[in-house]
């Protein structure tokens, strides 16, 4: 008897909307009647045992059992396949062509299951004062995250029960189908590329493996960081599904406006207003910086607004460096609003004593505007 004289599923005594196990279980069955060990000399079992494993051969195989749905033993046969020799073969062989050329895309890494899917990263923005930017900070926060389930230990299974192979892929975690003269594979829709599905899931999971819960974590923030700083804390994101690895947290780093100091960088720097005596005489101004020490900044006599004076190494940190930036403070003259009687007296004298050799750049403005409209 031939397999190729009856239709596989009949051999199988099976329906063609069978699922994999009940065709291995049916296989079995039959192999076990028919084998020629429990009929010695029997002619008709022997060629009936290899009938039934030829059905099987074909039907526990998702990429050649589709074929045979489609076209028969035809799928088989010489023109279809490239003849003969054992069913199914030709299209294991389109499949190890696709394999070579195009890679695990169609079929690569020999069978093996899907790799597991890792968690996903996630995201946690932190705002901090500039004070802190320029220490460093030790702190602790607390996240709603996916973790790996307590009850089944992230497996997905009810304790003492476990997994089983996938019948429809047969533990591929994946499944080919014929589409004109093409191959297609792609994840198995049962187990989702796994190979294996469980079935007893985890009551506290729901078989995910994972639960949500709050989590406390501990967070070291460098001196020197700046708003965009990333900080990752590695496999402290959502934990992977059914033991699958977690990702990664990332802190996102905001840094608040400081009341006096600008930053640009590793640079501070502020606007000093003096009065004008003082940048007319010249002075000091004492600038405190974020350490806490005080810096004296002198004042060279007949400054002008938006003068800038630079002190080195009184800036921010450098992130994960050594030194520090500089501090900037930007001179800003402020004219007096509020004048005693004596003190108009002597502006007044001292302006009837102006020659103009004063105020440079003012004497020279006028000048052009002589020039410019002809005196």
């Amino acid at each position: 008897m031939s397999a190729t004289e009856i239709d596989y599923y009949q051999l199988l005594e099976v329906s063609r909307d069978a699922d994999g196990g009940t065709i291995k279980s049916a296989y079995r069955k039959l192999a076990m009647k028919y084998h020629p060990d429990k009929n010695p000399g029997c002619g008709e079992s022997e060629a009936k045992f290899k009938a039934i494993n030829e059905a099987y051969d074909c039907l526990k195989d998702p990429q050649k059992r589709a074929a045979y749905d489609r076209f028969g033993h035809a799928a088989f046969q010489q023109g279809m396949g490239g003849g003969g020799g054992h069913p199914g073969a030709d299209f294991g062989d389109i499949g190890d062509i696709f394999e070579t050329i195009f890679g695990s895309a169609f079929g690569g890494g020999g069978g093996a299951r899907q790799q597991r899917r890792r968690g996903a990263d996630l995201r946690y923005d932190m705002e901090i004062s500039l004070d802190e930017a320029f220490h460093g900070k030790s702190t602790e926060i607390e996240i709603e995250v996916s973790q790996s389930c307590k009850t089944c230990d992230g497996s997905g299974a009810t304790p003492s029960t476990g997994e089983r192979e996938c019948n429809l892929c047969n533990g591929m975690g994946k499944v080919r189908a014929k589409q004109g003269f093409f191959v297609v594979e792609r994840p198995c829709p049962t187990c989702h590329g796994r190979g294996a599905v469980i079935e007893d899931p985890c009551s506290d999971c729901r078989g995910e493996g994972r639960v949500d819960r709050p989590q406390s974590l501990a967070v070291e923030i460098p001196a020197g960081v700046d708003t965009g700083t990333r900080i990752r804390l590695s496999g402290k994101g959502e934990a992977g599904p059914r033991g699958a690895p977690s990702g990664d947290l990332y802190i996102f780093v905001h840094v608040k406006p400081h009341a006096v100091y600008h930053r640009e960088g590793t640079t501070l720097a502020t606007r000093v207003p003096i009065s004008f005596t003082t940048a007319a005489l010249g002075g000091s101004v004492d600038i405190p910086d974020l350490s806490g020490e005080t810096n004296t900044v002198d004042i060279p006599a007949g400054i002008q607004s938006g003068k800038q004076l630079r002190v080195r190494g009184a800036g921010m940190p450098v992130l994960q460096g050594r030194g520090r930036g500089d501090l900037v403070v930007e001179i800003a003259v402020e004219t007096p609003t509020r004048l005693s009687k004596k003190q108009k007296e002597i502006l007044v004298e001292f302006r009837e004593t102006e020659t103009g050799e004063e105020c440079p750049e003012s004497r020279g403005f006028f000048d052009k505007l002589k020039d410019a409209f002809g005196g």
